[in-house]
């Protein structure tokens, strides 16, 4: 008996060691690897999907590849949150699949994720309901795109696909990307979805989440350098205005040119039916090169968005292991009206401050993330990262073109991809000084100016752990935080 109970008490100390969390902060320290950003413990993730908020969690599910850190093998992904910082990974919720009567295999693509609080869908009242694209292929060939459905009543635990799937098919190679919500003036689903090689999107509706109706197109517009993608449509209040607009935001093109991809969005009116823009210019999400397939949560009071960092370009590519893929920090996003026109404002989620650990109380040898706010005058100037071996991350703003800017084209480990070192812009309308927000997080930058007026999404690979930070020019780092790591 007395060594039955020494075992059993082994037996405890082992399970403890080995427990998730512990499990998670041991993983969860190889180079490069994010400590503010959700990442996957391991394998290759991509877009964000199915994101939605139900009885205190944050639902998050994502492209992932269960079998390699690159793309492939297309499933759903799981993490929840209390507060959307910390993340807590669940098993896979809707996998790749193989029907036994064709062969054929299917991903599961892009989609969204409701709460069917009415019990539209004769699932259950408060039902998760999932709509993806099952992409469909033979001989690893794709054969068609339609969409499709899975639901949960366990609060995502676990997942049935519908068995009369697929719920909207129109016989196409390319068809997806389904963002749902819930257009309560007219009591009705509303599904908006991209005919990517045609640059259109397209608008349909339900009453219970099965059947679908095409209610109207939206196109000939914007910048149409890359197949459109992952389109979202959501309300948004006006910042010191009691009154909203609509905004339709859509993955494919980048400013920098159709070499890479990124995000634009339109904003105009939305009756139900129809989405009418101000304009049909191009106005991009973001100006970094990583910033992808941005979409908001569902039930959620806020329009909060995550997007993927990384890009199509090079995304295979990246020098990080085990895993492959981050998303960005959560951003709460507004309107603007600025010069006539209305701006995309997207800030940090406010809670964020929560990781702040203590000021930095030094400029040299950083090893942990860090959140700095920077002054900048609009006369040249800026702030620099630099390695003792010389890599080095520039941000500042140049005078002569009027341009905020980032540049990581000596930035550590470029040359794995001909295109990863480069220079980013963006135009800057500010008549004063400019007040830039940074999170350094290990190889991710993210840069919010002017209150969120201009965003940078991107990634870099020093080769050395450890940096100094430097002013040029006109630039003062007026405050500066090391932060506290998600994953702890």
């Amino acid at each position: 008996m007395y060594r039955f109970i020494q075992f059993l008490l082994l037996l405890a100390v082992v399970t403890a060691c080995t427990s998730p969390s512990k499990k998670m902060e041991s993983t969860y320290q190889e180079t490069y690897r994010p400590q503010l950003h959700f990442s996957p413990e391991k394998k290759w993730m991509n877009d964000p999907n199915g994101l939605v908020y139900f009885d205190g969690e944050y639902h998050l599910c994502f492209q992932y590849n269960p079998y390699g850190d690159t793309w492939g093998h297309m499933s759903w992904g799981h993490a929840v949150s209390n507060d959307l910082l910390h993340w807590k990974h669940l098993p896979i919720a809707i996998e790749e699949y193989q029907d036994p009567a064709t062969g054929d295999s299917t991903m599961i693509f892009s989609g969204t994720a409701v709460i069917d609080k009415n019990n539209t869908a004769g699932f259950g009242a408060n039902a998760m309901v999932a709509i993806y694209t099952s992409h469909v292929h033979k001989n690893n060939q794709a054969v068609t795109q339609h969409q499709s459905l899975a639901y949960s009543t366990d609060k995502g635990r676990s997942w049935k696909r519908y068995d009369k799937n697929p719920i909207l098919d129109i016989q196409r190679k390319d068809f997806r990307d389904p963002k749902v919500f819930w257009y309560e003036p007219q009591q009705k689903w509303v599904m908006v979805l991209v005919v990517p090689d045609l640059y259109k999107v397209q608008f349909y509706s339900s009453t219970n989440l099965k059947e679908w109706k095409l209610i109207s197109e939206f196109g000939d517009a914007g910048d149409r350098n890359r197949i459109w993608e992952c389109p979202d449509l959501y309300e948004l209040p006006i910042e010191n205005e009691n009154k909203t607009k609509w905004v339709l935001s859509l993955s494919g093109s980048h400013p920098a040119g159709p070499k890479f991809v990124g995000m634009q969005y339109f904003v105009g009116d939305f009756d139900g039916t129809t989405f009418q823009a101000d304009d049909t210019t191009a106005h991009y999400v973001d100006y970094g090169k990583d910033f992808y397939a941005g979409i908001i949560f569902n039930n959620l009071d806020k329009k909060i968005m995550l997007g993927w960092l990384n890009n199509w370009t090079y995304g295979n590519q990246i020098p990080t292991s085990p895993w492959r893929g981050a998303f960005s920090l959560p951003r709460e996003i507004s309107l603007k009206k600025s010069n006539g026109k209305f701006v995309l404002i997207q800030q940090p989620l406010e809670s964020i401050t929560q990781l702040r650990k203590e000021e930095l109380k030094t400029l040299e040898n950083i090893t942990e993330p860090i959140e700095l706010e920077v002054e900048l005058q609009k006369s040249d100037g800026g702030i620099k990262l630099q390695t003792t071996d010389g890599d080095e991350l520039m941000i500042g703003y140049d005078a002569t073109s009027h341009q905020l800017f980032i540049d990581r084209s000596k930035a550590g480990l470029i040359d794995f991809q001909k295109d990863f070192g480069s220079i980013e812009k963006a135009m800057v309308t500010s008549e004063n000084t400019i007040t830039v927000q940074v999170f350094i997080d290990h190889s991710i930058v993210e840069v919010f100016a002017n209150g969120g007026e201009i965003t940078f999404g991107e990634q870099f690979f020093f080769k050395s752990k450890s940096f100094n930070i430097k002013t040029f020019g006109k630039a003062t780092i007026k405050n500066s935080w090391l932060l506290k790591s998600i994953w702890k």
